[in-house]
C-alpha cells in the first residue's frame, strides 16, 4: 500500500478525476498533442540522449569518429576476452559444427531456427542463459499489425517512419509493415491465442504514435505467450535444431575471405572457450538495457548487455543509430522492489492518464515514447518541480489507471491487465482503485548492427535479427513494433541465412580481427581496463567493488573475468 506521506497527492488525483473522466468520455483529446516544434523543444531539453556526456565519438572501428552513446562507446573500445595467439582456431577441431549458428535464444533466434528447419538446414542455438531468457518474454502491451478493415500496411508504414523521425531505412520499414498480417496468421497457426471481440474479429487498440487502432494482444502477456509458443515449436524439431544453454558467444570467427564462419563460445559452467564452425551465423542477442545508460533503471532481462554489438563491430560490421536510446515512459517508481518494472503503454492506450503531484494532466497520454518520456522528465525536473518524490530518493508522476474501468466498464482492467494487477497486488496496491507511480525506464536499443531487408550485414555470412539490428526504427521506436520486428526479421534471417548456407564453402578460420582491434586500441592510446562482452551486469556493492579491484593489482585486464563484470561508469569512478 502507499505510505501516508503520499496521501495528499493521491487525494489531488481523486479530486481532479471526475473532470478528467468527463473529458475522456466526450471523445475529445484529454490534452492537446504537441506540434512538431513543441516535440523538438522538449526532446532537446529533457530527453536523456541530449544530456551532457550522453554521447561521444567512438575512436576505433567502422563507425570511428561518429558520436554514439557513451556507455556503448566504452564497451566497443574494450579488450576482448580471448587472446588470439592462444586460440589456434585454424588448428583445433571445432567443438560444434552446423549449417547455421544462431547466437541468442529469444524470439528472433527461435524464429530463425524454425524457418531454417523448414528450409532443410540444421541450426545450433547458443544462448547466454536459458532459451527464452530474453526481452521477448517480458513484452506486455501488444504487437502492431494492420489487420483491421480501417487500417493498412501503408498507414502502418507512415506511422513507423514518422515515429522514427523520418530517419528509418525505408526498405526495412516496408518489409516490417507488409509482413505483419502474415506474422499474425502464422503465430495463430502455431498456437498463439489473440484477444478477440465477441464476433471473432481481432481486438485492436491504440498505441503511442498510431493513427489507427492497430495493437493486437494477448492480455498483457503477449511476450510470454509468443515466446512459449516459439520455444515449443523449436523443441518439435530436435533432429534439426540443437541448443546450447549457458554458452554465450564472445567473439565471431571469420575465414580467410572475410566471411563469418562461426563463433567462440564461453561456457559459464566450465569457464572454457568452445568453438563453433558454421556456414552462416545469425546474431539475435537483443539489446543493452543492463548497461544502465545514464544511470536509468531498466525493463530489460538480466543478460541484456549488448554482446552482439561488440562481436559484430570488432569483426567489421557497421552500426546504425547508436546515438539513440529508448526510455519507456512508464517504469514503476513505487514500490522500490520493482523500480524500473515495465508498465505497458497499453494502460495509456486504454485511457490511463499521466498526472503530476497536483493531479493535473501535463501531456497527451499517447505521444510517441521519446516525447512522452521527455515530458515526464520535465515535469519531475527542478524547472517545474511537479513530480511525486519518494523516501527512496526517486521521483515520478501518477498513471491514473482507475479511469480505465470507469471508461470501459467494471472488470475491464483485471480482464485486460491480469499480469499488471497481480504485480501490484503483491504490494497491497489495487490499480483498479489506485494510480501507479511511474518514471521513464531504460527500455530499448533503437539502433544496432546495420542490416538490409535480407538481414545481411556488411560481413558475408553474418545476419542479424531483432533488437540487435539497426535501421528499422530510426531514432525512436513506436510501441508494438519491437514484437513485430523480431517476428518479421527472425523469419527472414532464418530464410536468407539458409539460402546463403546452402552454397557456402568456408576457408581457413581465424580470429585475426581481434588482434587487429587490440592493435588499434594501442595506436589510439586507449587505456582501458574494461573487457567486453560484459556477459552479465554487476550489482556488487560499491565498497566491495573497490576492494575487489584493489586485490586484482596488476593482473592484465583482458584475462580478468571479474573486471568484465564492472560497468564503464563504475570503473571510471573507482580507478
Amino acid at each position: 500500500m502507499y505510505p501516508d506521506y503520499l496521501s495528499e497527492s493521491l487525494q489531488a488525483v481523486e479530486r481532479t478525476r471526475p473532470g478528467r473522466l468527463e473529458l475522456a468520455m466526450s471523445g475529445q483529446p484529454v490534452y492537446p498533442p504537441m506540434n512538431a516544434d513543441e516535440r523538438k523543444d522538449v526532446l532537446s531539453k529533457y530527453h536523456p540522449d541530449f544530456t551532457p556526456g550522453a554521447k561521444r565519438p567512438v575512436r576505433v572501428g567502422p563507425n570511428r569518429g561518429e558520436d554514439i552513446t557513451t556507455e556503448v562507446a566504452d564497451i566497443l573500445e574494450a579488450h576482448s576476452m580471448i587472446e588470439p595467439k592462444l586460440m589456434d582456431i585454424h588448428l583445433r577441431e571445432p567443438d560444434y559444427e552446423t549449417d547455421l549458428l544462431i547466437i541468442g535464444g529469444g524470439g528472433a533466434g527461435c524464429w530463425a531456427a524454425i524457418t531454417a528447419a523448414r528450409n532443410g538446414m540444421k541450426s545450433l542455438i547458443a544462448t547466454k542463459l536459458r532459451m527464452g531468457d530474453a526481452n521477448t518474454m517480458m513484452s506486455e502491451g501488444g504487437m502492431q499489425a494492420a489487420v483491421s478493415p480501417t487500417d493498412s500496411p501503408t498507414r502502418h508504414y507512415l506511422d513507423a517512419i514518422g515515429g522514427g523521425h523520418f530517419e528509418n531505412k525505408p526498405e526495412l520499414v516496408r518489409v516490417l509493415t507488409e509482413d505483419a498480417p502474415e506474422v499474425v496468421r502464422e503465430l495463430e497457426n502455431l498456437g498463439v491465442i489473440w484477444d478477440k471481440m465477441g464476433d471473432g474479429s481481432m481486438q485492436v487498440l491504440h498505441g503511442g504514435g498510431t493513427s489507427r487502432k492497430r495493437m493486437v494482444s494477448c492480455r498483457d502477456y503477449i511476450g510470454a505467450i509468443i515466446m512459449r509458443t516459439l520455444m515449443d515449436e523449436v523443441k518439435n524439431h530436435p533432429d534439426m535444431i540443437s541448443l546450447r544453454e549457458f554458452e554465450p558467444a564472445v567473439e565471431l570467427i571469420l575465414d580467410d575471405k572475410g566471411r563469418c564462419a562461426g563463433a567462440v563460445l564461453y561456457d559459464l559452467d566450465t569457464e572454457q572457450f568452445l568453438t563453433v564452425r558454421a556456414k552462416a551465423t545469425i546474431i539475435s542477442t537483443g539489446g543493452f538495457g543492463r548497461l544502465h545508460i545514464r544511470g536509468f533503471a531498466t525493463t530489460n532481462h538480466y543478460g541484456a548487455t549488448g554482446d552482439g554489438l561488440v562481436m559484430a563491430y570488432r569483426a567489421g560490421a557497421n552500426l546504425k543509430f547508436m546515438d539513440s536510446v529508448q526510455y519507456h515512459p512508464t517504469g514503476a517508481v513505487f514500490p522500490e522492489q520493482i523500480a524500473g518494472f515495465l508498465i505497458t503503454e497499453k494502460i495509456r492506450g486504454a485511457g490511463g492518464q499521466p498526472l503530476n503531484k497536483f493531479g493535473e494532466l501535463f501531456v497527451w497520454p499517447r505521444e510517441p515514447r521519446d516525447v512522452e518520456s521527455a515530458a515526464i522528465i520535465r515535469e519531475c525536473s527542478s524547472d517545474r518541480n511537479n513530480g511525486v518524490d519518494t523516501f527512496a530518493g526517486r521521483s515520478g508522476v501518477w498513471l491514473d489507471s482507475p479511469l480505465i474501468d470507469m471508461i470501459h466498464g467494471a472488470g475491464y482492467t483485471r480482464h485486460q491487465f491480469p499480469g499488471m494487477c497481480r504485480q501490484f497486488d503483491r504490494f497491497g496496491i489495487d490499480i483498479v482503485k489506485q494510480p501507479m507511480l511511474v518514471y521513464p525506464s531504460l527500455h530499448y536499443q533503437n539502433g544496432g548492427i546495420e542490416i538490409n531487408e535480407r538481414c545481411e550485414t556488411s560481413i558475408p555470412g553474418l545476419f542479424v535479427a531483432g533488437e540487435a539490428s539497426g535501421g528499422v526504427h530510426g531514432r525512436n521506436r513506436l510501441m508494438g513494433n519491437s514484437v513485430l520486428d523480431y517476428n518479421v526479421f527472425g523469419r527472414r534471417a532464418g530464410r536468407h541465412a539458409s539460402e546463403y548456407a546452402k552454397s557456402a564453402t568456408l576457408g581457413r578460420l581465424n580470429v585475426d580481427h581481434v588482434r587487429t582491434h587490440a592493435e588499434e586500441l594501442v595506436r589510439e592510446g586507449i587505456d582501458t581496463d574494461l573487457v567486453s562482452p560484459l556477459i552479465l551486469p554487476s550489482y556488487t556493492p560499491e565498497d566491495v567493488k573497490i576492494q575487489q579491484l584493489a586485490r586484482l593489482g596488476n593482473v592484465p585486464a583482458r584475462h580478468s573475468m571479474l573486471r568484465s563484470r564492472f560497468t564503464p561508469g563504475e570503473r571510471k569512478t573507482h580507478l
